[in-house]
């Protein structure tokens, strides 16, 4: 299993082409259930809290990385530690393995007019690959299938870097702009979340790595749903997901609502089941 997760970002990353890949392992059955990986993504960077030091890495994979340190990992504990993957056998048995650097593409943060940025020593991988899902195909469900597109902007640049609870960037980059922070009405973190932003597109598209911007992928969905109107068929959405994180009222799926309904085949969270036969 842990082969075939790094063949999968191996094909993924293509050089930085990036293609979509699934890879589906043994499903649940009646008399077993299937394999797991405790990972949220097939990769991810460590984080820690502690006392001494305060938060390092992402605060989002704290219990992962405490987890892979009682299987015997260890990490230089910097920002951007790659985590091992974590898989556990039908019998509840775990693994934790490194990834090798060669399947794990890792782009440098550097901004196209401020020269300090690159200074920050940002950084991001190049493939979201998603491993805590439920794929659920005509009642059957495969509860190990990692599956991964390529990121939009904003994930990394309005979410994973900006988020309060993730790495919190948006501070630091606000006072290296010397914007006056002294109040909300100022609105400084618009406008560090703006070059936040900006430097993540500019660097993936310096480094040769497929992204999309969230303008871009708005008018994508629009044309995606009038295509199925065509053709007699709704498009179910959920608008909380379809709004970008920024700038959402510029963007035109703000502008409309979308039907919930909810279809299989279909991935889900854990443990949830088919949409289409909850009580």
């Amino acid at each position: 299993m842990f082969d075939e997760c790094v063949e999968h970002l191996r094909l993924a990353t293509n050089g930085g082409r990036i293609r979509p890949v699934v890879t589906v392992f043994a499903p649940d059955t009646a008399r077993r259930r299937g394999p797991r990986i405790r990972n949220d993504q097939l990769v991810r960077y460590a984080g820690w809290h502690t006392s001494e030091l305060g938060r390092i890495g992402d605060p989002i994979t704290v219990g992962v990385t405490r987890e892979a340190e009682r299987l015997g990992w260890r990490a230089a504990r910097t920002d951007f530690d790659v985590l091992p993957l974590i898989i556990e056998d039908p019998d509840g048995s775990r693994m934790c393995r490194g990834l090798p650097d060669d399947a794990v593409l890792q782009v440098p943060l550097s901004h196209p007019t401020l020269p300090w940025f690159a200074d920050l020593g940002l950084r991001w991988y190049a493939v979201p690959a998603l491993a805590n899902m439920d794929l659920v195909i005509g009642g059957i469900t495969y509860g190990c299938a990692p599956f991964s597109g390529w990121y939009m902007g904003t994930e990394i640049g309005a979410r994973n870097l900006a988020d309060v609870e993730r790495y919190d960037m948006l501070p630091t980059v606000g006072r290296r702009l010397g914007l006056n922070m002294s109040s909300a009405r100022t609105l400084w973190r618009d406008r560090a979340l703006v070059e936040l932003n900006i430097a993540v597109l500019h660097s993936f598209e310096h480094a040769g790595v497929d992204m999309t911007d969230h303008h871009t992928e708005s008018e994508r969905f629009l044309a995606h749903l009038a295509a199925e109107k065509r053709q007699g068929r709704s498009t179910p959405g959920d608008w909380s997901w379809l709004v970008p994180p920024m700038s959402g009222a510029l963007s035109p799926v703000f502008h409309r609502y979308y039907d919930r309904d909810e279809r299989c085949p279909a991935f889900v969270p854990r443990g949830v089941g088919c949409p289409a036969h909850r009580d």
